[in-house]
């Protein structure tokens, strides 16, 4: 099932910090932490799954947010977005330096928190899909990343309403291709998403989903059924085509 976007809150100011918090929890977002320190943001991206981390640039320690992003950007392949009281050009070229994702001023609206962090989850997403449709080679470093990260191992976000959400591999059952959008079908739930279904098939498992139609993939671990036509997932029924059909039975009986 989809799971909530997970946020690391990085504020030695513990009242806004608090009040991060109840914005956030309101929108629908899942908090992971609420620290005040580096070493502690270390720690928790350490031993947590985070998807996103907010920073204060000055921190209650002898490293700053800006330190902490660099230490992000060297470890992980999530994004992250300075929430600071300082905008003056030194502070702002610093922070640039270690290329956040977001760049939010004191004091601010929870409208001004929520559109910071679904542009910057947005861009993110944006920028691996492109690279990863342009043939970008990832680094050494970055692959390294990938393997531990699950956001890019076993799941995929799908946009519903204002929400980004988290839906493992596992739990797709079939994409349905509708003009321009895929309806991604969940064991009860619907997700439209604006792709190709060519290019969204390229994001997913390869040993799990295959274009059972020209409108259609499907994830062969939760076929119910098959006749000469169709196979049934859910109860619901879905044309597969000659190619496809020869494949099933084939696996059915290697």
């Amino acid at each position: 099932m989809e799971q909530p976007i997970k946020i690391l809150i990085v504020e030695d100011n513990v009242i806004i910090a608090d009040d991060m918090q109840s914005m956030l929890e309101e929108i629908g977002y899942e908090i992971v932490d609420n620290v005040i320190v580096y070493e502690q943001a270390v720690e928790v991206l350490k031993t947590q799954q985070v998807d996103l981390v907010l920073i204060d640039i000055i921190l209650a320690s002898d490293k700053t947010g800006i330190d902490l992003g660099k230490h992000i950007r060297e470890n992980y392949d999530i994004p992250f977005i300075f929430v600071t009281s300082n905008s003056d050009r030194a502070t702002v070229e610093n922070a640039k330096t270690v290329k956040p994702n977001g760049y939010l001023v004191k004091p601010f609206e929870q409208q001004d928190l929520y559109t910071s962090i679904e542009i910057a989850l947005s861009n993110f997403i944006y920028g691996k899909q492109a690279a990863a449709s342009n043939g970008a080679a990832p680094t050494a470093s970055t692959e390294d990343v990938a393997m531990s990260n699950s956001i890019l191992k076993d799941s995929i976000f799908v946009k519903k309403q204002h929400l980004y959400y988290r839906i493992q591999f596992g739990d797709i059952q079939f994409i349905k291709a509708d003009n321009v959008y895929l309806e991604v079908n969940t064991v009860d739930k619907k997700f439209l998403v604006r792709s190709p279904l060519k290019d969204y098939l390229e994001k997913l498992p390869q040993n799990k989903f295959y274009r059972a139609h020209k409108s259609y993939i499907v994830n062969v671990d939760h076929i119910d059924a098959i006749n000469s036509k169709d196979i049934m997932i859910n109860n619901t029924l879905i044309p597969i085509s000659k190619d496809f059909k020869e494949f099933i039975i084939s696996a059915m009986n290697s």
